[in-house]
This record gives C-alpha cells, sequence and structure tokens, in this order.
C-alpha cells in the first residue's frame, strides 16, 4: 500500500491522524491531503475528537490554527489537538528523585515550550524545560515539573494519584488537575518571586512556595 504521509486510526476516545509532514513539500499539501483522506469518511467522524500525531517543529503557530480551524469546519470533528510524535520518541526511563508521593520511575524529558493547541499525555512523570502556554493540555499519571511558567491546562495523577505534585516557576493554569481533584487560577492571581508547588492536604488542592529540602 502507498504510503502518502498521513493514517487515520480510531481509538477509544475518538481518532488519530499520524501526519509525516517531512513527506510533503509544504503545509498547503499537508492540509490538502489530511482534508482529503478525512472527508471520505467524514460521516463517520463527524462529532469525534481528533488528534493529529506530527512532528510539531515543522510547523508554526498560524499553521497549527489553520489545520484545526479547516478540519472543524470541513470535517465536522468536535475538536482537534496535536500531539508531538518526536517527543514520543524521547521518553526516558530514568524516573525524578526526590518528590514525595509518586515513585522515581518512567519520566518524559522535553526540552521545549508547549504551544497553544499541543496536547501531551504520558503514562508517568513529565518535566518540562520550557513553558505551557495557554491553550495547551499536559497531562500524566505522574508528577508535572515545569522549568517555566505554567499558563495552559495541566493534569497530574491523572489514573486517580492525588499524591502526584505540580510545580512551577509560576503557576498560572487555566485548569489544574491533581487525581480527581480540580481547580483553576484565580483572577486576580500576583506572579511570584519564587518556585511554586501544587499538592493536595486534605481534599483541597493547595499551592505553596516550593522548599527544596521539604520535597527531598
Amino acid at each position: 500500500m502507498r504510503n502518502d504521509g498521513v493514517r487515520i486510526k480510531g481509538k477509544k476516545d475518538g481518532l488519530i491522524a499520524e501526519v509525516d509532514s517531512d513527506k510533503f513539500g509544504n503545509f498547503e499539501d499537508i492540509l490538502e491531503t489530511l482534508t482529503l483522506k478525512l472527508s471520505k469518511g467524514k460521516k463517520f467522524y463527524k462529532g469525534t475528537s481528533l488528534c493529529i500525531s506530527t512532528k510539531l517543529s515543522n510547523f508554526n503557530e498560524r499553521e497549527i490554527l489553520k489545520l484545526k480551524d479547516t478540519l472543524i469546519q470541513k470535517i465536522e470533528v468536535k475538536e482537534v489537538i496535536f500531539e508531538d510524535s518526536e517527543l514520543q520518541k524521547a521518553e526516558v526511563e530514568e524516573g525524578v528523585k526526590g518528590f514525595s508521593g509518586v515513585h522515581e520511575g518512567r519520566t518524559k524529558f522535553i526540552r521545549k515550550t508547549i504551544r497553544s493547541g499541543q496536547h501531551i499525555n504520558y503514562q508517568g512523570n513529565i518535566v518540562i524545560i520550557g513553558d505551557i502556554n495557554s491553550g495547551a493540555e499536559v497531562y500524566a499519571t505522574g508528577n508535572i515539573i515545569v522549568l517555566g511558567n505554567i499558563k495552559g491546562n495541566v493534569f497530574a495523577g491523572t489514573t486517580g494519584n492525588e499524591e502526584a505534585i505540580i510545580a512551577a516557576y509560576s503557576l498560572q493554569p487555566g485548569i489544574l488537575k491533581i487525581g480527581n481533584i480540580i481547580t483553576i487560577s484565580p483572577d486576580d492571581y500576583e506572579k511570584p518571586e519564587y518556585p511554586e508547588i501544587a499538592k493536595v492536604n486534605n481534599g483541597t488542592i493547595i499551592v505553596e512556595p516550593y522548599i527544596s529540602n521539604k520535597y527531598f
């Protein structure tokens, strides 16, 4: 079977399109091929969630937004989220040490900012050397550690582990969830001059200054 650079697969909660962007000459070719391929099954895909797994470094933010808007309009999917296929190849098995509550284990290190529209999901801990921008979403069954600012949506302990933590230089998320407990940032939030850590205490998410010897 000829590989045209796009593979469509079903999954439990929707649809995934694997796009090998290196096989295309330009963005418009990607958009045309993906739209054409999805249009053949439009009656089945209408109203579903679509995840596009691709090398996001080959796209700029304008192209990502255009791709999202076009597919929602023409294929009538409910939502479009993006997953960086390069990050899936960069899994690191060494755990993040020193965090109370979640044992060391599988950890993904991401050395880039997670942009609006991007979606990261990992079975383990996630360490991001960069920011999580507004409109981005990050899910981890373990901890989420960000060496930067969080302005997007973050979900730690997604299997129900309320001992997971979320830490960053600045916590300004749209949604922050640990285990089954969820919170949002207050409107009058002021950026602190110290790193912050969010954790569950007595059934409530609290945010406090990060004190190194308290967690190591």
